[in-house]
């Protein structure tokens, strides 16, 4: 009885699918499991067949050529649908399959539907799992990025992964400095050239730990000096990014500069491709987690899902709002290039959020509290202001790409 009533809803799922011009124009639904070397291959056809798994192939663009010839020739031309996780490999399986004529989609693991009792993975079975929830549309697809979009996305997180590096230096320099009885006097700025002075002027009774401390001199400044030739990358190409007029007008936001409008965008892309700032929220996994059942309603912290790059970055816009809104000389300056509807908006983003910022904390909350909560509503704002200037961009855009 159970079979008969799952196997009634999936006939009732595919035909809603066709009816709505979805899946029936595919000639095959194919889940691919992708790895460094080869790629597992399983074919579902149209229809409630199981899939076919039809080996493995190997992970080289000859090679996909090759296949793909040849099942342009099984199904007759027909544009087929693909489908694998997102992961290490990256988005070229994607590209080539999409320049072949085809269209895949690129999934989120995290949201594959698992059974409880499933304890066996093999390539095999994770292949033929993808077909079969493929052709049942029971998959999420994830943004995949244009090439210039994912160039500027690696160089904004080589950035990030030098600054962590240069972090974790500069702690190891002074957990070191610290356990030998120096410390820099409290209430002064570190990592100024006053520092760096103080450092080289610290003198040990043993040569070797003179060593040590210049060996965590040296690995701290060079730390830095990546991050600096990177941010100078980054500044360079920016001129030339299809999103540089967007990244002016985000910058005309407290808190946020252009760097951190680079990251944003970088790591999100074009944001008025969310239908609202919910959405928006949601995707960056600033909205609270929720266990609710019947009458009762149970919030708890943040999802967390989602990009955490740009999370980060906005939680550390957040921390800005903390002073009273004001239009200084500073944000005038960052704003010079901002269109004057991004500039309102900014505007209006910073007597709200100040005020909320101010009225969270007289409440008592936990600073880390507040500035989350200023984050989730700043997310509103930078989705106006793209949604605004992505239009005005497109009509700048549309001369050239005649």
């Amino acid at each position: 009885m159970k079979q008969d009533i799952a196997k009634a809803i999936s006939r009732q799922k595919a035909a809603a699918l066709d009816g709505a011009g979805g899946w029936s124009r595919y000639g095959g639904f194919i889940g691919l499991d992708v790895h460094k070397d080869t790629i597992a291959v399983a074919i579902a056809m149209p229809g409630r067949d199981e899939p076919v798994y039809r080996g493995e192939i190997a992970h080289e663009p000859k090679a996909l050529k090759k296949w793909l010839d040849r099942l342009n020739d099984e199904f007759g031309g027909a544009v087929l649908l693909f489908c694998y996780e997102a992961g290490p490999c990256g988005y070229g399986l994607y590209r080539q399959l999409t320049e072949a004529g085809h269209e895949c989609h690129v999934v989120a693991p995290s949201l594959i539907p698992k059974k409880p009792g499933e304890r066996i993975k093999t390539d095999r079975r994770d292949a033929l799992k993808l077909a079969r929830l493929l052709r049942a549309g029971d998959l999420t697809a994830v943004w995949v990025p244009d090439t210039e979009q994912e160039a500027m996305r690696d160089l904004t997180r080589a950035r990030d992964d030098m600054k962590s590096q240069e972090r974790k230096a500069r702690q190891q320099l002074n957990a070191f400095v610290l356990r030998h009885g120096h410390h820099w006097p409290r209430g002064k700025t570190r990592w100024t050239q006053a520092h760096h002075n103080w450092l080289e002027s610290i003198r040990f009774e043993q040569p070797w730990l003179q060593i040590v401390l210049q060996e965590y001199i040296d690995a701290a400044k060079a730390a830095s000096r990546r991050v600096a030739d990177l941010t100078d990358q980054l500044m360079q190409a920016l001129p030339g990014w299809s999103l540089a007029p967007v990244v002016d007008s985000l910058a005309a936001l407290r808190g946020i500069d252009k760097l951190a409008a680079t990251v944003l965008l970088a790591e999100l892309g074009d944001i008025s491709r969310f239908d609202s700032p919910k959405q928006l929220m949601a995707y960056l996994g600033l909205v609270p987690s929720e266990h609710s059942s019947g009458p009762r309603r149970r919030q708890g912290a943040i999802t967390l899902t989602g990009n955490g790059h740009a999370r980060r970055m906005l939680v550390e816009s957040a921390w800005s709002y903390r002073f009273p809104a004001r239009q200084t000389m500073h944000l005038k300056r960052k704003a010079q290039h901002a269109s004057e509807q991004a500039k309102a908006i900014a505007w209006r983003a910073q007597k709200r959020l100040c005020g909320r910022y101010r009225q969270l904390s007289q409440a008592g909350k936990n600073i880390k509290l507040v500035c989350v909560a200023i984050a989730r509503e700043l997310v509103g704002f930078i989705w106006d202001i793209v949604r605004h200037e992505m239009p005005r961009l497109e009509v700048q855009v549309a001369p050239t790409g005649r």
